[in-house]
């Protein structure tokens, strides 16, 4: 079955789209300055006016906005449109403080999902399918913007949300759908409930995961490609900048997520410095807006750390991977580290499982690493073949990361399951 027509910009000219970037930054950029008293005062302050970009390079010159700026003027203080003039609300959940609140106009909204069945459809989405949802509905992004980017492209959604994962396998056997899109840890708890129901994972109908809102890694990929005998690709977005679409991967290549660069202007900065780096080169993410009416974002610190890389099935450049977050980053006696990098470690040991939890602590004045992992279903966490692949794991983190860790083996279900995105860091240090 032929899949879905690419868009134009798709495949236009770099030069091409490098003009209707300019054009829809510098229309941007008037739009921020003239409606939003936030972005007005930071310009001014920064002495800046949207008149001074000329050029795409010239973006530099204006102020970053960050998740501060948002809780500052929370809830609705840098909206560049009348709140009456809104569509709908998303935030974020508040966890570590006030949540950051993001607007849509109706013109935003459709933007929203042309992105996103843009992005279903370089998944490899194909007409007829079905989609089963299982991100969040409500404030959280993730849900609502995967079932109006499959409703425009035509097919059919089953808007499930998270949770009640015994009856989300249940219809998944009876609906039969094609297509997933969850969050790559709750897609293994998904996985081992169609084990614990005593049916083949590989075996179901589904042919497609389409994974984001958390870090993982290629050898998580493999991983769940294996296990559910399906394609997995990576989506990437993040409430302040848009949601889900942002960026996705083609499923010809799977070489990192396509940034749809005519809506969302990619930048990379040194995270310390804040000065740009040349493609790539590894730094922080920052993303401009190009279209948003209801909150524009100019230079957004996304704390996620990427490098740019040419476009291949697209003209749009990609992203790699994301290897974590600079706020996610743990400092364990002077080295740094990633939970992603403790992830690929435990996926080259078959014994142990996807399921972990780093775990910081204090023995006596120094930071101690534990990191808590399951081992995989049938082998028991005192086994033999569990303690040795413990004893390797710990080996790895000194050798490849510098840090010592203690393993603490836990049997099936001993780390807590998200329904959302996964909790892999656990600080008990005193603050």
């Amino acid at each position: 079955m032929n899949r879905f027509p690419l868009e134009p910009i798709e495949t236009a000219s770099v030069d091409e789209l490098r003009a209707l970037q300019l054009k829809r930054l510098r229309a941007t950029l008037r739009h921020a300055y003239a409606h939003s008293p936030v972005y007005r005062a930071k310009f001014d302050a920064a002495g800046v006016h949207p008149d001074d970009c000329r050029t795409l390079a010239d973006l530099a010159k204006f102020p970053f906005t960050t998740k501060k700026d948002l809780r500052d003027s929370y809830p609705f203080g840098m909206f560049a449109v009348p709140r009456e003039q809104c569509a709908r609300i998303h935030a974020s959940s508040g966890t570590t403080g006030k949540p950051t609140v993001v607007g849509y106009t109706k013109n935003d909204i459709d933007t929203w999902a042309t992105v996103m069945a843009r992005s279903i459809r370089a998944s490899g989405a194909r007409p007829g399918d079905l989609v089963h949802v299982s991100y969040g509905y409500g404030l959280f992004t993730g849900g609502l913007g995967a079932h109006y980017g499959a409703e425009k492209l035509g097919l059919t959604v089953v808007p499930f949300g998270g949770g009640q994962t015994e009856r989300q396998v249940q219809l998944i056997h009876d609906f039969k759908p094609d297509i997933i899109m969850v969050t790559p840890s709750y897609m293994l708890a998904i996985a081992d409930e169609f084990e614990r129901q005593g049916l083949d994972p590989a075996a179901s109908s589904l042919r497609l995961g389409i994974f984001g809102a958390e870090p993982w890694t290629n050898d998580m990929r493999l991983a769940i490609e294996r296990r559910m005998g399906m394609d997995a690709v990576d989506i990437y977005g993040l409430s302040e900048v848009m949601g889900p679409g942002v960026a996705n991967e083609c499923v010809e290549t799977k070489d990192g997520p396509t940034i749809w660069e005519d809506h969302f202007y990619p930048e990379i900065i040194d995270p310390d410095s804040g000065e740009p780096v040349a493609d790539g080169e590894p730094g922080e993410l920052v993303f401009t807006s190009l279209t948003k009416e209801a909150l524009p974002i100019i230079r957004y610190r996304t704390r996620d750390l990427t490098r740019l890389l040419p476009g291949t099935a697209r003209t749009m450049r990609r992203m790699a991977k994301i290897t974590g977050r600079s706020d996610d980053m743990m400092i364990v006696r002077g080295v740094n580290v990633f939970p992603t990098q403790i992830e690929e470690l435990i996926l080259r040991r078959p014994e142990l499982s996807a399921h972990y939890l780093c775990i910081l602590s204090l023995d006596g004045p120094m930071d101690a690493l534990t990191v808590a992992v399951e081992t995989r279903s049938g082998v028991l966490p005192d086994s033999a073949p569990a303690l040795a692949a413990a004893d390797a794991l710990q080996h790895d983190i000194k050798a490849y990361i510098g840090t010592s860790a203690r393993i603490e083996l836990r049997a099936t279900g001993g780390v807590e399951r998200s329904l959302g995105k996964a909790r892999r860091v656990l600080d008990q240090r005193p603050h």
